[in-house]
């Protein structure tokens, strides 16, 4: 999902201009993003944690030369889910896997009553 298609969905919800919606939104990305620089942490309830993290220098290798190449520390993003977030992510997985499963057996039950319904039509015929 793009931020335009985020834009359209919550202006639709409650009824303000596109425009103004997508005003409100981008404030919000970068209330975050100016909080992550400031204090390193965000916490939001019911949703998760971004936080800054500090990644160690190290030594990797140059996957196509195979040289030993060193790697600089770097400062990265991390996210952390809410435990509210992560357990309705994973219902609406498990129910959409049990969807595609239902429908996948439905589909290979039409199919099978479809090629033994055709096998016997042969059969007669011989």
């Amino acid at each position: 999902m793009t931020k335009k298609e985020i834009v359209k969905t919550i202006s639709e919800e409650i009824g303000l201009t596109q425009l103004k919606t997508k005003e409100i939104v981008q404030k919000t990305f970068d209330a975050i993003v100016d909080t992550l620089v400031e204090e390193e942490r965000i916490e939001l309830r019911n949703f998760g944690v971004f936080e800054v993290k500090q990644r160690a220098p190290r030594k990797a290798r140059n996957p196509r030369t195979g040289e030993k190449v060193f790697v600089p520390e770097k400062y990265v993003v991390t996210f952390k889910p809410g435990k509210e977030m992560e357990e309705r992510v994973r219902q609406m997985i498990i129910a959409r896997k049990a969807r595609e499963a239902g429908k996948a057996s439905a589909d290979g039950a039409y199919r099978a009553t479809a090629v033994a319904g055709s096998t016997d039509s042969h059969s007669s015929d011989s």
